[in-house]
């Protein structure tokens, strides 16, 4: 277990007042009073601080996260030599822009990551704020680099909210209600995803029919590959589900776009960072992206996101992209002291406690009736619940309850997909906070 987790890594749940307490039903009054209608508010949690893999409510409340501000906080919560690298670098320079000027940290970071990117060897970075930031460059760069204007996405992926990322996502249709048209020329296809076959067919003799539909379906009816600029994909479904394609998708789609000169960009927005025990989710199927989105665990919390392509894409003029406050300082230092943390202990934690976990649920399906399915990578692990295990209808109203009943009991969970709860915990949690979450889950389900 990494030592710089400190006297948190033994720390459980404590539930002092009821849920929502008093001081937390004030705040969520004045946030009903003030914020925007549209944020998403799985459970009623008013948070005060967090430290570690633990987080305190303004109650004096304190919970187990396994969600990590939804995959962000891959160190944990203030990790102590992320805080210090922080509050370093805001003693130093705060803002200058790295658009118009030069800052060393630009670079470093660049350095720091480029020998840990999959192949090809030569890369090149673009700085934004967010992952539909990052998203939104590889759409502009992926039209500038081809000269074609058309797109393949697949349903069940996020990429964004931002009006380019939105046009690829197809996961929650409130996403997209009201706000088109949308951009022009995306086209989706269904996601690889063997427990829930698109084509009902099995795995062993599928022959891989969900990347063959684009030749032998999409580009025979509606979509000229000659016009076609990339595919965009997450190696592993994020908020669709954490659903994982076999790896013999990824040599067939590969082999697509490469007959038809079609980029292929991986969103690794939330699957990237150590999360699924590598550095990158590609890494896993051999995925050898022509452009990488990067976000969320990539500076443990602070705003940051990057779009990386192979050095012979990247070739733009000066102006053609830029960000005022892209490649900030103060998360360029969080980041590099994120992805030291990564490299010593973090990515190696996530792959062992992630094998721990699955070890220990692997017969879940068998112990509980409404688990269907129990699937991941790392600490990117579905749990999906289902009303028959045979018919594998969706149990969205059961999951929802498991959520807000593991609230009550301590353990910050998210649902994904129509029926999936996600764990995604800080990649430092201890084997004794594993346990403490998968006994909570138990009890839960035992309830619903």
């Amino acid at each position: 277990m990494p030592q710089t987790v400190g006297n948190t890594e033994r720390a459980l749940p404590s539930i002092k007042t009821e849920l929502p307490g008093p001081r937390a039903r004030e705040i969520m009054a004045l946030d009903a009073r003030y914020l925007s209608p549209s944020y998403t508010r799985p459970y009623p949690l008013v948070v005060h601080s967090a430290r570690g893999a633990l987080v305190q409510d303004v109650d004096g409340n304190q919970f187990l996260d396994f969600n990590a501000g939804i995959a962000v906080v891959s160190t944990g919560h203030c990790h102590p030599l992320v805080v210090e690298a922080i509050q370093r670098q805001a003693a130093e320079l705060i803002h200058m822009s790295g658009t118009d000027f030069y800052y060393p940290l630009l670079v470093r970071l660049a350095e720091k990551l480029a020998p840990l990117l999959p192949p090809p060897a030569e890369r090149k970075f673009y700085y934004g704020n967010s992952g539909t930031e990052a998203i939104e460059a590889a759409i502009k760069l992926s039209r500038y680099a081809t000269g074609r204007d058309k797109f393949i996405a697949f349903v069940g992926c996020f990429h964004g909210r931002t009006l380019g990322s939105l046009s690829l996502t197809a996961s929650k249709m409130v996403q997209r209600k009201g706000f088109g048209p949308l951009l022009p020329g995306v086209f989706h296809i269904p996601y690889p995803n063997c427990y829930r076959c698109p084509y009902n067919l099995e795995p062993k003799t599928c022959s891989i029919q969900c990347a063959r539909v684009i030749e032998e379906r999409l580009f025979k009816t509606t979509l000229p590959p000659e016009e076609t600029a990339a595919i965009f994909i997450e190696p592993i479904l994020g908020e669709g589900g954490y659903v994982i394609p076999p790896r013999e998708f990824f040599d067939e789609l590969q082999a697509i776009a490469r007959r038809h000169g079609i980029l292929i960009v991986a969103d690794e927005v939330q699957s990237g960072c150590g999360r699924s025990g590598r550095m990158w989710a590609s890494q896993h199927f051999g995925l050898e992206p022509d452009i990488l989105a990067v976000a969320k665990g990539i500076a443990s919390g602070m705003p940051l996101g990057i779009t990386v392509a192979s050095t012979r894409l990247m070739t733009w003029k000066p102006g053609a992209h830029a960000s005022t406050f892209g490649g900030n300082p103060v998360s360029l230092a969080a980041a590099l002291a994120t992805v030291e943390l990564l490299e010593q202990q973090l990515i190696r934690n996530a792959a062992e406690l992630g094998a721990y976990l699955l070890e220990r649920m692997a017969d879940w399906p068998r112990r509980h009736r409404l688990v269907g399915d129990v699937r991941g990578k790392g600490l990117m692990i579905a749990l999906e619940l289902v009303r028959d295990q045979q018919a594998k209808e969706p149990a969205r109203e059961e999951r929802d309850r498991v959520l807000d009943l593991a609230f009550q009991r301590g353990l910050l969970l998210l649902g994904a997909g129509e029926s999936v709860i996600r764990l995604c915990p800080p990649l430092i949690i201890s084997e004794a906070q594993a346990d403490f979450a998968l006994q909570t889950l138990e009890e839960c389900l035992e309830k619903v």
